[in-house]
C-alpha cells in the first residue's frame, strides 16, 4: 500500500468492502464525528416567530424587475435615426406578471424609479424570508411528536394480520 493511503479490509461471507482514508496535510479533519444536536421544537418555533416578525416589518413591496430600455423611436426625422447616435434612453421600466400576463410600467421621474427599486428590493427580501419560513416549518413538522391517540373509529377497525400466510 502507498505511504499516503491507509485502509482496512472487512470481509463478510462472500461480500468484500474496501475502505480507504487518504491523508492530506492541507485539510483540517474534524475530530468530533458526531452529528450536531437537532434543534429543539421550542427553538424552531422561536425561529419561525422571528421570521414572521421580520416579514411583518418589511413595509411596502411589489414583484417584478426593473430594466433599462434604449432604442429608437418611430419618427424618421428624429436624431436617434442618424448614424452614430445612441438612440433614446435609458428609460427604466418595471415588468411583472399580473393574471398570467406581462405588464410593464414606465416611470415619469427619477423619484418614482427609486421608490420602485426600493419596493422590488423589499420583495426580494420577502421571497427569501418566505423560503426561510418554509424550511423552518418543515423542520418543525419533522420535530413535532406524533400523537398516539386513536379515534373511536380507529380503535374499532380490525387490524390486518402481520403474520405471513403459510400457503405461500
Amino acid at each position: 500500500m502507498k505511504g499516503w493511503l491507509r485502509g482496512a479490509r472487512h470481509t463478510r461471507e462472500d461480500v468484500e468492502d474496501l475502505f480507504f482514508v487518504s491523508y492530506n496535510p492541507n485539510v483540517c479533519v474534524r475530530s468530533d464525528w458526531r452529528r450536531p444536536l437537532p434543534d429543539t421544537l421550542s427553538s424552531l418555533e422561536q425561529q419561525r416567530s422571528d421570521i414572521l416578525m421580520r416579514i411583518l416589518h418589511l413595509g411596502d413591496f411589489r414583484s417584478g424587475s426593473i430594466t433599462a430600455i434604449k432604442g429608437r423611436c418611430g419618427k424618421t426625422n428624429c436624431h436617434c435615426h442618424r448614424p452614430g447616435q445612441p438612440g433614446h434612453g435609458p428609460n427604466f421600466r418595471l415588468t411583472r406578471k399580473v393574471d398570467g400576463k406581462t405588464v410593464s410600467e414606465n416611470f415619469s421621474s427619477a423619484a418614482e424609479l427609486r421608490k420602485a427599486q426600493r419596493e422590488v428590493e423589499v420583495f426580494h427580501r420577502f421571497r427569501q424570508l418566505s423560503q426561510d419560513l418554509l424550511e423552518v416549518n418543515e423542520r418543525i413538522c419533522r420535530a413535532r411528536p406524533v400523537e398516539d391517540a386513536l379515534s373511536p373509529e380507529e380503535k374499532k377497525r380490525p387490524r390486518r394480520s402481520t403474520k405471513k400466510s403459510r400457503s405461500k
